[in-house]
């Protein structure tokens, strides 16, 4: 999709900003090629906004789509949860594809420098509890305000994985080893029905000296068992390398979970997060050998994707240790 029209931008801020409105700054956050993520800022009459437009370049089953997610963050802010303040949902007469405006909030996203520079020294011990209180609130979002979000329990993710897995023909003993073994154990894993992100861990994390300002990419949210969005965050993946810190690289499990139990989330038993660590794992693993495919198949040919894609034996490791106990 194009660089969007400043002019039907300016155009569109007409219903929700005083006019005279100058559109300036308007550059595009690199990422995946699911959603387009535009910066930009608009001047108007009151004094300048930072604002971010959110669309789609085309439509894609897997994601939730942009009018879900403008809903879906409108009912996360009224739960108490941190994500930016959603502005106004595009029209098709606004001739900007499908997507939203939000606020934009100041801060670093990319993980190594959250998790190496010394301005986020100060920031890194309180993450982790911090995690776990923001995960209570998007636990608590009201399911009936946030229609259009699938239903994935655990049973359904098993399916999805070992279909998407026979999918490329090739041997993976370790993956079939890790859904077979959760296949055995789906009851413990099987919790109260809640809004789950997703895809909650560091990277999708909007960080400041002071810790977490705001949480983004909602486009895997669906309904399911909660306690998936506190195993995905402690994927060893997600850690970039401080394995001793197993949630997001900057904390421990102690922490996460006491602070979720706080807000009042359910505390999960150690089976039950080793069963989402274990799925998260397998989950990401066949993600790299997707990756890995589409460079291999000449669709897109990216040495970015290769690299992802020899990825795939770390995960097969790392499965291993979680299905001996070491997680």
């Amino acid at each position: 999709m194009a660089v969007p029209d400043p002019d039907a931008l300016t155009s569109a801020l007409s219903r929700i900003l005083p006019a005279p409105i100058v559109v300036t700054d308007l550059q595009r956050v690199t990422g995946g090629a699911s959603r387009e993520t535009w910066l930009f800022t608009a001047t108007h009459r009151d004094g300048s906004e930072g604002l971010v437009l959110r669309r789609d370049p085309g439509k894609n089953n897997s994601q939730t789509e942009r009018a879900t997610e403008y809903n879906l963050l409108a009912a996360a802010g009224d739960a108490g949860v941190a994500v930016p303040q959603v502005r106004m949902l595009l029209q098709p007469e606004d001739n900007l594809g499908d997507g939203f405006i939000m606020d934009r909030v100041d801060g670093e996203t990319i993980a190594r420098k959250i998790l190496r520079d010394e301005e986020f020294a100060a920031a890194r011990p309180l993450m982790a509890a911090q995690c776990g209180t923001i995960l209570a609130a998007v636990h608590r979002i009201a399911i009936d305000a946030t229609t259009g979000l699938r239903i994935e329990g655990p049973e359904k993710q098993i399916h999805q994985w070992r279909a998407a897995l026979d999918g490329f023909g090739e041997p993976h003993a370790a993956f079939e080893l890790g859904l077979r073994w959760m296949s055995e154990r789906i009851p413990m894993a099987i919790g109260a029905t809640a809004v789950v992100h997703g895809d909650f861990r560091n990277g999708n994390f909007i960080v400041g000296p002071d810790g977490i300002r705001a949480i983004l990419d909602w486009e895997l949210a669906h309904l399911g068992d909660p306690i998936e969005d506190l195993g995905w965050l402690c994927v060893r993946a997600w850690r970039f390398g401080n394995v001793d810190q197993p949630v997001g690289g900057f904390g421990s499990i102690p922490q996460l979970l006491d602070a979720y139990e706080a807000a009042g989330g359910r505390r999960p038993t150690d089976d039950e997060l080793r069963f989402w660590i274990a799925m998260g794992t397998i989950k990401w693993g066949v993600i790299c050998m997707s990756q890995a495919f589409t460079h291999l198949s000449g669709a897109v040919r990216s040495v970015e994707l290769a690299a992802i894609g020899r990825r795939v034996a770390e995960n097969e490791w790392d499965l291993l240790k979680i299905l001996d106990g070491e997680w």
